[in-house]
């Protein structure tokens, strides 16, 4: 009996340590998750997307390894909004942050778009635009904005899911609302202080085009605690200056149709490389499999081949150009790589899509879990609000709606708001400030992709259900 007791507790014990084993195996570890978002890039530049000079081998490699959706949206063409929906997980006219300015900050045509004279306009514009340099960094400014700030903040932000799940998250690159403590990351580069001109990133500018330093350094001290991190990629690339490295200039201005284009397209391979200097990190301390990765762009882009800014119909537009992007989630050995080039994704859809890999509910956020095909195909549209750039009115956000847009598997509808865009804008260089036509247009992007002919009259009836949609869809609270 004496020999008895003590073998029975050490067979009890011994056993009840196997069994904790066996469930901590049983545990599914939570993943590290990356946000890679480009910014001011057009769907259609990548090689994988089929460009034919743009190389991007560490994208294209990135979309083989994931579930690619080809036919992604973003849900607003303008990098405030969009950006904002991606990190709460709803549309601009729920979150409140509807531009990139509170108040008038000259960046836009709302000083001249209900005139008649053309030179007077033209004068009008040219002294908007000196007076708006002089704004964006203003006392004025900031306190309109700090309005914009205060209505966001009372939404539940995936940093706040992500938090409550035991993760650390790093904020890099742009971030229009503050600094990184008030959008509730635990560390990041961004301060927002207005008066060290923070206003849309400030030092965070600087992840990428300066290295990735700061993400590294955040993932090795995550590593050392076991904690499960969320980083925030989210450069200044390829936007403006594109200054890229002179290597890269020199291959595009080979093959470019202008410099400035050669310039934009090396600044997209440029991208590329971050992305792959990320991923190939990853691997070397060997996380790459238990992160998961989701890619977007916050607004399209096409480049002008005369000037260093963007095209007319894509950023800012409701046009494909504007509001098209690829989107992507890789989880190796979780999501099976797929190349869709026929389901609808929306930039609504990431924060959903990966609280479904934390199993939080996120029945009250209007997207959905991107990767069920169920929910995919029984979606009858996305929707897309484009703004005026600046929120002229911070009380009323969402009167500044340029544009609300239904997208199905086959019809695009653009409907104007008549009190902003009150007439046809023909010129080039006035179409460049996202004001575009005041009719309702309705284009067949299955057969015209490139949304050439108008079909609004030609199909009343697509017009008349697709409209009803919008105004199910479209319900501001102010």
């Amino acid at each position: 009996m004496k020999l008895f007791f003590p073998l029975l507790l050490l067979t009890i014990t011994t056993l009840l340590s196997c069994q904790e084993k066996v469930i901590q195996k049983e545990v599914k570890k939570k993943p590290n998750i990356i946000f890679i978002i480009s910014d001011d890039q057009s769907w259609g530049d990548y090689s994988f997307m089929g460009h034919p000079h743009i190389q991007t081998p560490n994208i294209d490699a990135l979309a083989k390894e994931s579930a690619t959706y080809t036919r992604g949206y973003v849900s607003s063409p303008l990098c405030g909004p969009s950006l904002a929906t991606i990190i709460s997980g709803k549309y601009a006219f729920q979150h409140g942050q509807t531009g990139n300015d509170g108040g008038d900050s000259g960046k836009g045509p709302t000083l001249w778009n209900d005139k008649d004279d053309e030179e007077l306009r033209a004068k009008q514009f040219k002294l908007s635009k000196k007076q708006g340099l002089n704004y964006l960094y203003s006392e004025q400014r900031n306190e309109l904005f700090d309005v914009v700030k205060e209505k966001f903040y009372q939404n539940k932000l995936l940093t706040d899911y992500l938090s409550e799940a035991g993760y650390r998250s790093f904020q890099s690159g742009k971030w229009w609302l503050g600094s990184w403590k008030e959008g509730k990351f635990d560390a990041g580069m961004t301060h927002g202080d207005y008066k060290r001109k923070g206003r849309h990133g400030d030092e965070g500018l600087k992840i990428g085009r300066e290295g990735l330093e700061p993400i590294y350094n955040f993932i090795e001290e995550s590593q050392k605690d076991d904690t499960p991190f969320f980083v925030w990629y989210a450069p200044f690339l390829p936007h403006t200056p594109h200054n890229p490295p002179q290597e890269l200039l020199d291959k595009y201005l080979k093959v470019a149709p202008s410099k400035s284009v050669a310039e934009y397209w090396a600044m997209c391979e440029w991208f590329d490389q971050t992305v792959g200097a990320l991923m190939l990190h990853l691997k070397e301390k060997s996380i790459d499999d238990n992160t998961l990765i989701v890619y977007t762009t916050d607004n399209g882009w096409i480049q002008s081949e005369k000037h260093h800014v963007y095209a007319p119909r894509s950023k800012r537009a409701p046009h494909e150009g504007g509001v098209r992007t690829p989107i992507m989630f890789r989880f190796p050995g979780t999501i099976e790589p797929e190349m869709d080039e026929d389901n609808l994704v929306s930039n609504i859809d990431l924060v959903p899509t990966v609280l479904e890999f934390l199993d939080v509910n996120a029945d009250d956020l209007p997207g959905i879990n991107a990767l069920d095909k169920e929910k995919s195909k029984a979606r009858e549209a996305l929707f897309i609000e484009c703004y005026n750039h600046d929120i002229l009115d911070v009380k009323k956000p969402a009167e500044t709606v340029l544009y609300k847009v239904a997208i199905n598997n086959r019809w695009k509808l653009m409907v104007p708001n008549p009190k902003m865009v009150i007439r046809e804008y023909e010129k080039t260089e006035e179409q460049y400030m996202g004001y575009y036509s005041n009719k309702v247009q309705l284009f067949d992007l299955k057969n015209d992709p490139g949304e050439m002919v108008n079909l609004a009259e030609k199909y009343p009836e697509v017009v008349a259900q697709m409209s009803q949609q919008i105004d199910q869809w479209w319900q501001p609270t102010e």
